[in-house]
């Protein structure tokens, strides 16, 4: 596993975004427009995987 190095950006008072190159969006085949979920696992660790309607 290679690994990846982003910054932080602050868009509005609220919101930050990262950018994800667009190799790992290929390889999980993920798509524009596309409802991720963002798991917070404690210690600086975020899981980021597809959204599953359950």
């Amino acid at each position: 596993m290679t690994k990846i190095v982003r910054k932080l950006s602050k868009k509005s008072e609220y919101s930050y975004s990262v950018n994800i190159p667009k190799e790992v969006i290929d390889k999980y085949g993920w798509k524009e427009k596309q409802k991720i979920t963002i798991e917070d696992k404690g210690r600086g660790v975020l899981e980021i995987k597809d959204w599953r309607k359950r």
